[in-house]
């Protein structure tokens, strides 16, 4: 029994089933020109249009819209199908199906990517898909752009230009909506509790400093100038620098203990 499924207002489980040698048949009246064989045969691979667009299920993509842009690319593989190739349609039609539907999810991205590098990714997606099939497992990065006969760069780039970006927001386990998100995993080493609240000590020591030392220790370690530049702009010798400047940072420590 075939489950249900509605996609688009089409309930699956109602869809016509063929076998090899009816959908044979279907195509060649097909290319007699039978728009009547053309319906059935559009009817009787939806179900593999569907399993195409269950593959990108993850995206958060509309699945209608999904399915939909999977129906073009199951006409534009009924169009470019040649009879006289010993392949099944399934075998010819799934990668121009995935192509449609990746094409679709590129060009409707919110990150505009350059056309140079949506070809490049493109070209690699499809030497990714070749390839495994060949070697029965996932190309490397350097196998693709081997075959693309372009820089390890530019392929990389490409790829990670097309990625789907992830949300802080988004919870760390798909299947578990009280997940921790990733954003909690995330951390701002520039922003620890530990210099946070050392920066409160330091602007407490500061307020409290006297009013000289403090415009030492802010030219110094502020300001980035040597004890000879703070001498000449506070007008007093550079020993005298030299000892305000210790006694200052002793005061500064206190307040970090």
């Amino acid at each position: 029994m075939s489950s249900k499924v509605v996609i688009c207002g089409v309930d699956t489980s109602t869809l016509p089933k063929f076998s090899a040698n009816e959908l044979a048949e279907l195509m060649l009246k097909i290319k007699d020109g039978d728009e009547n064989a053309k319906q059935q045969f559009i009817y009787g691979n939806m179900r593999l249009v569907l399993s195409v667009v269950q593959r990108f299920a993850n995206r958060k993509e509309n699945m209608d819209d999904l399915f939909q842009v999977g129906c073009v690319g199951l006409l534009k593989a009924i169009e470019n199908f040649d009879i006289s190739l010993n392949v099944r349609f399934s075998t010819y039609a799934v990668p121009m199906i995935i192509g449609e539907i990746r094409r679709f999810l590129r060009d409707n991205s919110a990150i505009r990517v350059s056309r140079s590098l949506r070809d490049i990714a493109y070209r690699a997606l499809q030497s990714r898909e070749k390839l495994g099939a060949t070697l029965q497992r996932e190309p490397t990065l350097e196998e693709i752009a081997l075959d693309l006969d372009t820089p390890y760069r530019q392929v990389a780039c490409a790829l990670d230009a097309i990625s789907e970006p992830l949300s802080l927001s988004e919870p760390m386990y798909s299947d578990d909506p009280d997940a921790c998100e990733i954003g909690d995993h995330i951390a701002d080493l520039s922003n620890t509790d530990e210099k946070w609240l050392n920066n409160m000590s330091i602007q407490d020591a500061l307020r409290d400093l006297a009013p000289r030392e403090k415009k030492i220790l802010i030219l110094r370690y502020f300001m980035g100038k040597t004890q000879v530049e703070v001498s000449t702009e506070v007008g007093i010798s550079q020993a005298q620098v030299s000892r305000l400047e210790k006694n200052a940072l002793n005061f500064v420590k206190k307040y970090l203990i």
